[in-house]
This record gives structure tokens, sequence and C-alpha cells, in this order.
């Protein structure tokens, strides 16, 4: 285990739940996440969790009733939510206004420079010089917050996951 908090991006539960960690093959990873949230080794935005339960769903449900702790909007939440903006103007870019979506993504950053977290993310750096796209890795590198992908999380945190067959 490790003294680190993580900040969960909705892209880790959403594309866990529809590819790879569905709970039809792996049941187990959301007991774990559960009990991370029941330790207070993770948590989510409040924005994360509007973003999910919105939609009635499967993982809207097990969301509802999961552990994992949800962080409400604070002060000191919405002060770091300041600097980000005011570190630099592109950081703008990281809310795609056009579609209303990636409205949780300056807020999971904030919740984690609040909370001296890592931030866990399925999204990848943007490295193209001409690219108007920013994403939360390219904002957490520049307001110095460490993140993470979820399959580097279960590497840090020491899971393991077992196979079986069912009879």
């Amino acid at each position: 285990m490790t003294d680190k908090i993580f900040c969960l991006d909705a892209n880790v539960l959403i594309q866990a739940w529809q590819k790879y960690y569905s709970p039809k093959i792996c049941p187990n990873y959301w007991d774990v996440l559960d009990y991370l949230g029941t330790q207070n080794i993770v948590f989510i935005p409040e924005m994360v969790y509007d973003e999910i339960v919105r939609t009635d769903d499967d993982l809207s449900k097990w969301l509802k009733t999961s552990k994992i702790p949800i962080r409400k909007i604070d002060e000191q939440t919405t002060k770091c939510l300041k600097d980000i903006y005011t570190a630099d103007p592109k950081h703008k870019f990281l809310v795609d206004n056009t579609k209303a979506r990636s409205l949780a993504d300056p807020w999971v950053i904030a919740h984690a420079l609040s909370e001296n977290a890592v931030v866990v993310t399925k999204e990848e750096k943007v490295t193209a010089l001409n690219s108007k796209k920013i994403k939360i890795p390219n904002v957490c590198d520049k307001m110095n917050v460490p993140w993470i992908n979820d399959f580097q999380l279960i590497e840090v945190l020491g899971i393991k996951f077992s196979c079986e067959m069912e009879a």
C-alpha cells in the first residue's frame, strides 16, 4: 500500500466498466475500488460523480452504492481551480465547450491540488505543438500534480487479480 491518496477521473471508471474490467469478468476490481474507498485511498470529485450518474446505466447504479468518497467543491478547491486557470490561459481548453464535455476535468486537478493527491486518468499527454487540445496530464505537469493511469494505480497499490473459470 501507499500513504498517497488518488483522485479518480471519470474515464478511469467508465472505460474499465465498459471494456477491460467489466463486472461480468472482473467483479474483484470493483470490490477493490470499494475497499480503497473505505480506506480513503481513492476518491472522486462531485463533478465526476455527477457526470457518471446522469446516465442511468449499471455503472451509475454501482457508483450510487459504492463506498468511494465523493468530494464536494469547497473554498480551497475553488481557489485551486482559479490557480489552474491563472497559471496558463491555455488551461481553459481543458473543457470542450462545444460539446459540453470534460466539465469535470479541471475539478479533478483542482481536488488533487487541494488534497495533495495523485490524479488517475486514462488521458494521455498532448505533445503536438500546434494542438488546441489540452489534456489533464498537461495541466497536471504544469501545476506539479502527479498523475498516473489506472494500470499504474494497480501496480503502485500492489493489487493482484486472480482468474477462475465458471463450471
